[in-house]
């Protein structure tokens, strides 16, 4: 199995776990291993008192993205930290789409950086994450 091969089953056998992903209609694709594409509309039942999406539904799709690109390499990793900028709001209707890269990886640590755009390709948030790698294999540890 080649790298990416190897980062497309991590990505299938996290997804077929992750029920919050799912129950949110995030879609993933993985073009490379250490990146990853999240892709949600955001619904009604997103948005908060203002009428534009809930923060935290943002957080939650630049998150899913970062956490399929840094977990490519079978290695079970996890999140040690995250911040996010809002930039822009995003509205009903709006398709979003999360781009997560890798920026750097050694060792048990990794740092990502995640874009969130909309249909426009206007910026609507910048997330940046650290991860944490464990010694566990993920395609055998998860399932």
């Amino acid at each position: 199995m080649d790298e990416l091969e190897k980062a497309r089953q991590c990505a299938a056998t996290m997804l077929a776990n992750d029920n919050a992903s799912k129950s949110l209609g995030i879609e993933i694709e993985i073009p490379n291993p250490g990146s990853a594409i999240a892709r949600m509309t955001v619904t009604e039942q997103m948005l908060n008192g203002f009428a534009v999406c809930h923060g935290g539904y943002l957080f939650a799709l630049a998150d899913t993205a970062f956490a399929f690109a840094c977990n490519a390499y079978d290695r079970l990793t996890l999140a040690a930290g995250a911040n996010i900028d809002f930039l822009r709001s995003a509205q009903a209707g709006d398709s979003l789409v999360a781009t997560a890269t890798e920026r750097n990886r050694g060792g048990r640590l990794g740092l990502y950086d995640v874009r969130v755009s909309n249909q426009n390709d206007e910026e609507i948030a910048i997330f940046h994450g650290k991860s944490y790698a464990t010694k566990k294999p993920l395609l055998r540890d998860i399932g």
